[in-house]
């Protein structure tokens, strides 16, 4: 395979000047910041969020480079991975002519981001047992197509994708592959991460939403090769990750030890989950998972999941969703969500 990132970023992102603040310029640690037009008194209550943050977010990178064992410059963080999903449209495809590939059941905002720009989404669904059907896949790839779109662990179906499987897409695309592992924690595959350098048309997203359990911060991880990663920062907005969440992550950074501790907790309640579901009378199926939740196939799904509502218990129902027909996705809470959960389930039976 011959890879040339030159021919898949856009013209006019190749030419490109990118914004550059004062801070972009300087190094090192500065005494007096009259650069940015700050207020320089800050507000009443928060004084110290009156500067704006780092933009190359280095202090992260740095903490995040020892943990997943990767230098910095392969780091690129975003507003969520959603940030980082639609700049990879931004960068790589041209609006109107360009396509991507995408393998649903998988993650909606790939082809919603592809519709926000106006990029073409070609589709290879799953095969029954959710593996990519590559030859189908292979099918779809022609010279526009500059994205392929690779969920593993896979949302919502949770199972990983063949190893394999992704390194056959790698080794036979001239584009850019995107292996999306929000989930990747809470499975026994090891991360594509360790493989970028075999790979320099691989693009490896990961987030803190999920197995670090920050959600509300917004912070997404895009791992990719050095001149890959140089073109996200040349499109990003200049300070796309606000003060406040670089200084909570820096500490949650800290924590691995608990955070594998948290991880193992979830893995065994999803299995225990697992087990008291397949009991239930009208569960035809609970699909094997690597992830924080459960895909399970349960007749009247749609009323399960209305009764529940009523209850004030919000799954997510899958049932209209390619492959996926009388399912819902069922996210591991904590055993006290889960018991009421559980209770609800029992309260539906004996109706």
């Amino acid at each position: 395979m011959s890879f040339d990132l030159t021919k898949l970023v856009r013209s006019n992102i190749q030419k490109l000047v990118a914004y550059s603040s004062a801070r972009d310029e300087f190094s090192g640690e500065a005494k007096v910041f009259l650069d940015a037009n700050e207020n320089s008194l800050g507000s009443p209550l928060l004084k110290w969020y009156n500067r704006y943050p780092d933009p190359h977010q280095r202090a992260i990178k740095q903490k995040l480079s020892v943990i997943k064992g990767i230098a910095p410059e392969h780091i690129f963080l975003g507003n969520g991975s959603d940030e980082c999903i639609d700049l990879l449209f931004r960068c790589f495809c041209e609006p109107g002519k360009d396509n991507v590939i995408i393998c649903p059941p998988t993650y909606g905002m790939y082809e919603v981001s592809a519709n926000i720009n106006d990029v073409v989404v070609k589709k290879a669904p799953l095969l029954e047992d959710f593996q990519l059907d590559l030859v189908h896949l292979e099918t779809l790839v022609d010279g526009n197509t500059k994205l392929i779109w690779l969920c593993s662990p896979n949302n919502p179906t949770g199972n990983a994708l063949n190893r394999v499987d992704i390194e056959t897409v790698l080794n036979n695309f001239n584009g850019i592959v995107v292996v999306d592992e929000a989930y990747i924690n809470f499975a026994k595959q090891k991360s594509f991460i360790q493989e970028l350098t075999d790979y320099p048309n691989l693009v490896v997203l990961q987030t803190l939403s999920k197995a670090w359990g920050l959600a509300g911060l917004r912070l997404g991880m895009a791992f990719a090769s050095a001149a890959i990663i140089e073109v996200l920062d040349k499109v990003k907005p200049p300070y796309n990750i606000n003060q406040a969440t670089q200084e909570l992550v820096l500490k949650a950074l800290d924590e691995v030890g608990q955070v594998n501790d948290m991880i193992r907790l979830l893995v065994d309640m999803r299995e225990a989950l697992a087990e008291v579901f397949r009991s239930m009378p009208t569960v035809e199926k609970v699909y094997p998972s690597d992830a924080n939740f459960l895909l399970v196939k349960i007749k009247e799904a749609r009323k399960i999941y209305e009764f529940l509502l009523g209850k004030g218990i919000v799954l997510r129902d899958r049932s209209n969703v390619t492959l996926c027909e009388d399912c819902l996705r069922i996210t591991v809470g904590t055993e006290q969500e889960n018991t009421l959960l559980v209770d609800a389930m029992q309260d539906w039976y004996a109706q």
